[in-house]
């Protein structure tokens, strides 16, 4: 994984990440998931040009749905927590 493009997927924009994002100054990530936390790190401070302090990761696993005649199963992602210095702040929706 050379490119920042291959390891942030999108932004995770939710009302738990947003309220989480203006109390302790931390967002959300959907990243690949072969990414280890420092092409995270590397990623998010070249894209978006931050100070990145601390990351979590988890794996969400996909959810099987019924549909009209088999189950399917749903993909999995990877959602990463990445925490700023202070003072620090990305704006996902500049300009709008």
């Amino acid at each position: 994984m050379a490119a920042i493009n291959d390891v942030i997927v999108k932004p995770l924009i939710t009302e738990k990440i947003s309220a989480d994002s203006e109390a302790n100054n931390r967002y959300g990530f959907v990243v690949n998931l072969k990414a280890n936390k420092n092409q995270i790190k590397n990623a998010v401070e070249a894209f978006y040009d931050v100070k990145v302090v601390a990351i979590r990761t988890a794996v969400i696993p996909g959810k099987t749905k019924r549909t009209a005649k088999a189950y399917k199963k749903t993909s999995s992602y990877k959602k990463a927590l990445v925490q700023l210095a202070e003072g620090q702040k990305i704006e996902f929706f500049k300009g709008i």
